[in-house]
């Protein structure tokens, strides 16, 4: 257990981050399934600038790489490429 008070105070505050952090993680993967599950092509390129724009906050506030990211929206640009219009 933490002994000085501003370890205490950086306990707290990391757990508040690390709460924000799995959620913005969590709903970008839930964005990113819903993507993969579209059967249309306009509606899907709609979609993948929102996601596009999630992942690179991701990366921005270092909760996932930043090749991760680049990674991942290479895959999903790819998807969406390939869908039928």
């Amino acid at each position: 257990m933490a002994n000085h008070k501003s370890a205490i105070k950086r306990i707290r505050g990391n757990e508040r981050k690390r709460l924000r952090n799995r959620f913005q993680l969590k709903t970008t993967r839930t964005f990113i399934k819903k993507l993969r599950a579209m059967k249309e092509k306009s509606a899907a390129q709609d979609l993948l600038k929102k996601v596009s724009a999630m992942v690179d906050r991701l990366a921005r506030k270092n909760i996932i790489h930043k090749n991760n990211a680049a990674n991942k929206k290479s895959k999903l640009a790819k998807f969406v490429n390939h869908l039928s219009a």
